[in-house]
């Protein structure tokens, strides 16, 4: 097949798992062709079957706001009519939702009949898309796509809940690939923890919904009791702020800013517990990323993410806001012999449930069973 996708390059789970979707349909033999306003932060420009497509927005005196969402439109056509598209993927509801759906009216009027897979990914749907301004457009595009899926049962739930949406909604979870992640060797981890204290990480793109303060107060709290060092991998708005509390507590010299790293497999795998204390999550990622690195996830019990981690199991859910509760987690997991590797290998078994392969073939089913239809 000759597949469109279409994500935000950023480092947030849509645009992760749109890159390594659109790795994997190539490896498989597919014609991928990636559109987003910036090359994609994991995307191998140089891999086979694999290409990049950049949006050009006019800049024009007369916009406040320049139209990104027509530019959008325009290079969607422009690929489907240049490259003979079977199917176009995009992932996030806005802008893409509703740019695709102009672009398929478009190429209707050319004779040229496209299905449109629209992907939910959290935020799209239970923070941004929900608001007042983009609701009715945000609705409209969903329930104009060929096929919609999420990438978890709560972000169903929510999205038929906000939306009243009576297109079925397909849940196909994110994935890992398994291949990419595992345990470092020593030597790697004494660059940031020497003599062998243990490590404490957190992944995200910094917003406010991933509480931040959380992560640090956790931190504190292990630290006052045990030698322990906090990585953070990341940037966003409310990094500013947790520099300011870091230093206002005494932490920085134990606290390592990796900012937007390329790096999070090798990070990642010379961690000893993952932090997630997230206000909400449609499906939890980078702690997905983390289990498959045998790395335990203390997280909150919100969203999604009691659909990845099993409780007592592969990592701890407590309460959003207990910081007191996951503290004492992480400290049972650091001082219990044993423990944290035990609970790493449980973690490791529970990702390979959302091996890229079988996730990934979902997908394939889903785009073959649309444009058999389409030719129909």
């Amino acid at each position: 097949m000759r597949i469109g996708i279409v994500c935000h390059p950023t480092f947030g789970g849509s645009g992760v798992l749109a890159t390594e979707l659109a790795a994997f349909l190539a490896q498989q033999g597919h014609s991928v062709h990636v559109i987003s306003y910036a090359m994609p932060a994991r995307l191998d420009e140089l891999q086979p079957d694999l290409y990049f497509h950049e949006i050009q927005v006019q800049d024009y005196p007369l916009f406040q706001y320049q139209p990104y969402e027509l530019a959008l439109s325009s290079m969607m056509v422009q690929v489907v009519q240049r490259e003979k598209l079977d199917l176009l993927h995009v992932h996030y509801a806005i802008p893409h939702a509703y740019a695709a759906y102009m672009a398929r009216k478009i190429l209707e009027d050319q004779g040229v009949h496209i299905p449109v897979v629209t992907t939910l990914h959290g935020t799209d749907i239970t923070l941004v898309g929900k608001h007042p301004s983009y609701k009715p457009a945000v609705c409209f595009s969903i329930e104009h796509s060929s096929a919609v899926t999420s990438v978890s049962e709560s972000l169903r739930r929510d999205t038929e809940r906000i939306f009243d949406i009576r297109r079925p909604i397909t849940v196909i979870p994110n994935f890992v690939d398994l291949d990419r992640y595992g345990r470092c060797a020593a030597a790697d981890r004494s660059k940031v923890a020497p003599d062998g204290v243990p490590i404490l990480v957190h992944v995200s793109n910094f917003r406010r919904v991933k509480r931040i303060p959380d992560v640090i107060d956790i931190f504190a709290r292990v630290r006052s009791q045990i030698p322990v060092r906090l990585v953070l991998v990341g940037d966003g708005p409310e990094r500013p702020r947790a520099e300011e509390d870091v230093q206002q507590r005494g932490l920085h010299d134990d606290v390592r800013w990796m900012g937007k790293s390329t790096e999070v497999e090798r990070i990642l795998s010379m961690s000893d517990v993952f932090l997630l204390p997230s206000e909400s999550e449609s499906f939890g990622l980078a702690a997905l990323e983390a289990m498959a690195s045998f790395v335990p996830v203390v997280a909150t019990r919100a969203g999604g993410l009691p659909e990845v981690v099993d409780h007592g199991d592969s990592g701890y859910l407590e309460a959003v806001g207990d910081t007191e509760a996951m503290a004492r987690d992480v400290l049972e997991l650091l001082t219990t012999p044993g423990k944290r590797e035990a609970m790493g290998q449980r973690a490791r078994a529970k990702a390979e449930e959302f091996a890229m392969a079988a996730v990934g073939s979902q997908y394939i089913n889903l785009y073959q069973k649309l444009v058999h239809e389409q030719a129909r």
